[in-house]
């Protein structure tokens, strides 16, 4: 076990999440930096026309974006576009193919944990609660709440014809508002920053995001999953300890049910992978086949 526990570890995949993250948003800044405007809303100043950064070959926020030309736009905001306008377009559906395709094939919710600032952000906010040993609920909401609380966004949008998720969106106050300064959400993510510091572990990310909901309900069908070697397994719970989105989505490979995680509520953070002292978890490309014993039950 000591053994194990030691062995090194030739790849860090919170590591490249991290850098994933950074990345993302360095990405969305950039044309606005290189037209020479200012972020968080900020002019350059003086009286000589400047070059817009919609005139780039990308340039957007992650609810709208151009590339060479081509919109991509964010599924579950173009649903509550559809349902507040009672209306639905051809160019819409077009613009969501990508995000779904590269979602659904990956797993929906690599989103939440690969690109999303808040959860970058929450991390962050989850590893200062840790140092100043500040206790919390593990899971004060089911988790499954989310994919409730998605469908009440896309029914209020239609009751009351505005996007509802998007006028308090904490994504769009960090995303929208280093670029444009946009404030909307601003308070919505004080909150959740407060709820994760005070009152439950990850609540937001795990049972509350409506986005977070959208993409559990795309997850299942993705192809990047987490394994399970039985034979490595020390039944330390390391992996359980660091799951971003619920510990129990671990639980039919832990006890032998099954091979892989198939929830789709998992990130494919890699979290569990890092934290497993004897490589007992790795990712694999690919939906195997439960288990006969298994799939008999």
């Amino acid at each position: 076990m000591s053994d194990a526990s030691n062995a090194p570890r030739t790849l860090r995949w919170s590591w490249l999440r991290h850098t994933v993250q950074a990345a993302a948003l360095v990405l969305f800044a950039a044309p606005v930096i290189a037209v020479g405007w200012g972020l968080f809303g900020t002019s350059v100043g003086g009286d000589d026309a400047v070059a817009a950064p919609a005139d780039l070959p990308f340039f957007g926020s992650l609810s709208s974006s151009s590339i060479g030309g081509f919109e991509i736009l964010d599924p579950f905001g173009t649903l509550q576009v559809a349902a507040a306008s009672k209306t639905f377009e051809l160019d819409w559906l077009l613009a969501v193919l990508p995000v779904l395709v590269v979602y659904g094939l990956i797993k929906g919710r690599a989103f939440c944990g690969w690109v999303c600032p808040v959860n970058l952000l929450l991390e962050i906010v989850d590893a200062v609660r840790r140092k100043l040993r500040i206790e919390v609920r593990e899971m004060p909401v089911p988790r499954h709440a989310k994919l409730w609380i998605a469908l009440a966004v896309l029914a209020l949008s239609a009751l009351t014809s505005v996007p509802v998720f998007e006028a308090f969106s904490p994504i769009s106050a960090i995303n929208k508002g280093i670029l444009f300064g946009a404030v909307t959400g601003v308070w919505v993510l004080l909150a959740i920053v407060l709820a994760e510091l005070f009152w439950g572990h990850r609540v937001w990310c795990r049972a509350l995001c409506p986005l977070g909901g959208f993409y559990e309900a795309l997850g299942h069908v993705g192809q990047v999953n987490v394994k399970f070697d039985r034979s490595a397994c020390i039944r330390c719970d390391a992996c359980k300890r660091s799951c971003l989105s619920d510990p129990v989505i671990l639980d039919p490979v832990l006890t032998e049910r099954d091979v892989i995680v198939r929830a789709g509520d998992c990130m494919a953070c890699g979290s569990c992978i890092d934290a497993c002292p004897t490589r007992a978890l790795s990712f694999t490309l690919g939906r195997t086949a439960k288990p006969k014993a298994s799939a008999e039950k």
